[in-house]
């Protein structure tokens, strides 16, 4: 018997193909990382409260060489933008999929592992109707032409301003 690809790796294949042919660049990143890129360069320091939100996976791993840096299961693809933007200039356009790690009580809607994907647009003139505009294509691409949208102001503690977006159900 031939065996199938997993849901979710056919679910990303098919976010990373719609977002590619807008063009973005695929970009993978260690799912064992330093606490550098997942905290530090994201604005996140050592007494930030927002760290609470994350319960880390923390690595136990010992090297003089490094003085003390923290190596950590990611809580989240975004330690590739601060590795990005090290290694390139814009204009960038990355996409970001992953696992990413959170010891969390799990249940039948949260486990300790789960599937995350990311982009990262930085370049001269991008607005936050940019930011509208693709995730409008996006929806069409993978839930059809006809499907409605809509986007409300929301509060995330990383980002500001923030906003979700919402599809109308296909099968309603």
């Amino acid at each position: 018997t031939l065996g199938r690809l997993h849901p979710i790796t056919q679910v990303v294949r098919e976010i990373c193909t719609a977002f590619v042919s807008m063009g973005f660049e695929i970009v993978e990143g260690p799912e064992v990382e330093w606490e550098h890129y997942n905290f530090d360069m994201l604005n996140i320091p050592r007494d930030h409260p927002a760290r609470d939100m994350f319960d880390t996976f923390w690595v136990d791993w010992n090297d003089h060489t490094e003085q003390g840096r923290r190596m950590l299961l990611r809580t989240h693809t975004s330690p590739m933008q601060a590795r990005v933007m090290e290694e390139r200039r814009p204009p960038v356009r990355g996409l970001v999929p992953g696992k990413v790690y959170r010891y969390e009580a799990t249940d039948a809607t949260h486990e300790s592992e789960f599937t995350q994907v990311e982009g990262l647009a930085v370049d001269d003139g991008i607005t936050f109707a940019d930011l509208k505009g693709t995730l409008y294509e996006f929806a069409r691409r993978i839930f059809g032409a006809e499907r409605r949208v809509r986007f409300n102001c929301s509060y995330f503690p990383f980002v500001e301003p923030g906003a979700e977006m919402s599809i109308d159900c296909f099968v309603c």
